[in-house]
């Protein structure tokens, strides 16, 4: 390798170091753009009354406010909404009675609003603004099966040990969820964890008999579902309200004031015909809430249905993009700055070398949602940074590997010579081992790409936008074609991924 090439990768490798500070820059811009002080941010769960019930209290507040509120859609389950609001990464979010008494303050028994109130206050936080509906958890089954066995009730359940359960994973690690219900009625069943807006599916095609449900659901009666008595009353009300943090009423009295009206107005009937317009009709969740709001009901519902390619090709398009090549490049750049060095420290060391290739093949083992969890507990923030840092820490492996592996296969004998020809070992290492090791470097930087586009799509769970909003929300939604709307083109920037770096090693090592 000529030591004219060498200038060459060296030079390359500066240019993409300055791309990364730019788009390092525009990230964390991005990320800081906000400030608490002046624009409201609203969260929301991840399924579809949550997305609609965060529509419907933005748009009751946008009017009231100097700034645009900011929606953080489908920000996973209750313990990443609610971490995101305590550690002030959102200011309210819609929630439910019974979850807030048992899942969040710990109750041993559901709990009066003075008295929750009074328990959230050292949090910094309060529960207000009843909406007007209850949105329970309840078990069903097919309505066929139900008539055939006879099963109606809970307790009916002990007689048929025999029924598949593909209950929700949030229920079935919820404290007022699935292993209490276990033990209320004495279940030997023994669940399989499903995605909420796939059970519908499941249980349509027989692949279980029994899933959980929230009693606002829209396919409950599609379906024909049985939902069974609690008849020894262990689920507690769940009405939907809004938890907050206390110092939201004193930086938007305006809104505050415009959201207090929201008190009562919504009732089980009208959360079941917006559920169904989003699922059934594929109704987006901001057309939902507007014509509620203007008391047009589910009026004109069919002509807000929207085709594959108009959700590809949608106005949001462009920002997702943005969003999606910011956390790729930013994660993969950092990843090539920590693992390169690294690897070219541990290389002469065997045990260290071993030692840190195991650390990093550890951190691909962990689930990334757990990861998602984790981090946002250690740095007190939804949004881009945990999502970088989790991104980072999964493309670690393939570039450090790689470059070992790339460093290994320079002939001794090279090494040698160089070392004959007075060259000092860093001298060697630039002029030789690195320009002979670059062609492994960079397919590693190549494969760590690859991969970081796909993972890029658990940023949505946290708020940091990408492709992965379009394939969260058609989860949530059961909705085919906006999961498609979001896969396809994280494909695409993937096979331009491969395409350009193929030009860039052709270029790069292309002989003279």
């Amino acid at each position: 390798m000529t030591s004219r090439r060498c200038r060459g990768i060296l030079s390359a490798m500066k240019r993409f170091a300055t791309v990364l500070a730019i788009l390092m820059s525009c990230v964390w811009l991005a990320q800081a753009a906000d400030p608490p002080s002046q624009t409201l941010r609203i969260g929301s769960k991840r399924f579809t009354e949550s997305y609609i019930l965060a529509q419907v209290l933005a748009q009751t507040a946008a009017p009231q406010l100097e700034q645009a509120p900011q929606v953080k859609q489908g920000l996973g389950n209750t313990a990443i909404v609610y971490e995101a609001l305590r550690s002030g990464n959102i200011d309210l979010y819609p929630e439910y009675a019974g979850t807030i008494a048992l899942e969040i303050l710990k109750s041993d028994k559901p709990m009066a609003l003075d008295a929750m109130n009074r328990a959230l206050a050292p949090l910094g936080l309060g529960a207000a603004i009843p909406l007007g509906f209850n949105d329970g958890y309840a078990l069903a089954l097919r309505g066929a099966d139900a008539q055939k066995d006879g099963i109606r009730t809970l307790s009916d359940l002990t007689r048929h040990p025999e029924l598949r359960l593909g209950l929700s994973n949030e229920f079935i690690g919820r404290s007022d969820g699935w292993p209490g219900l276990a033990r209320r009625y004495g279940l030997s069943q023994q669940p399989i964890g499903l995605d909420h807006g796939l059970a519908y599916d499941a249980i349509a095609g027989k692949q279980v008999d029994l899933i959980d449900i929230y009693t606002t659901d829209a396919k409950i009666n599609h379906l024909g579902l049985t939902v069974l008595q609690d008849d020894k009353g262990y689920f507690p009300r769940y009405d939907a309200l809004v938890l907050y943090r206390l110092d939201v009423p004193q930086r938007f009295p305006k809104a505050w004031a415009a959201l207090q009206k929201l008190a009562g107005s919504i009732d089980e009937r009208a959360m079941i015909a917006m559920n169904a317009r989003a699922e059934l009709e594929s109704a987006d969740f901001e057309t939902i809430a507007r014509d509620h709001l203007a008391g047009k009901g589910a009026a004109k519902t069919a002509a807000a249905r929207r085709d594959l390619s108009a959700k590809l090709f949608g106005p949001d398009l462009a920002r997702l993009t943005f969003q999606h090549l910011g956390l790729v490049g930013v994660a993969v750049g950092i990843a090539a700055l920590l693992a390169i060095p690294l690897a070219l420290l541990v290389f002469p060391r065997p045990r260290a070398r071993a030692l840190l290739l195991g650390l990093t093949g550890l951190l691909q083992t962990v689930p990334s949602l757990a990861l998602l969890a984790i981090l946002i507990w250690l740095v007190g923030a939804i949004g881009v940074l945990p999502a970088v840092i989790a991104l980072t820490l999964y493309a670690l492996l393939p570039i450090m590997r790689n470059t070992v592996t790339g460093l290994g296969e320079v002939p001794q004998g090279l090494r040698d010579a160089a070392s004959a020809l007075g060259m000092s070992p860093l001298q060697r290492l630039r002029l030789v081992e690195l320009p002979l090791a670059a062609p492994t470097i960079i397919a590693g930087i190549r494969i760590a790409t690859a991969i970081a586009i796909g993972t890029a799509t658990i940023a949505a769970f946290v708020g940091a936008g990408g492709y992965g909003e379009r394939i969260v929300t058609g989860l949530a939604i059961n909705d085919g074609d906006l999961l498609l709307a979001g896969a396809i083109p994280a494909a695409v920037l993937a096979l331009l991924s491969e395409a350009l770096f193929e030009g860039v090693q052709r270029v790069m090592f292309r002989r003279p």
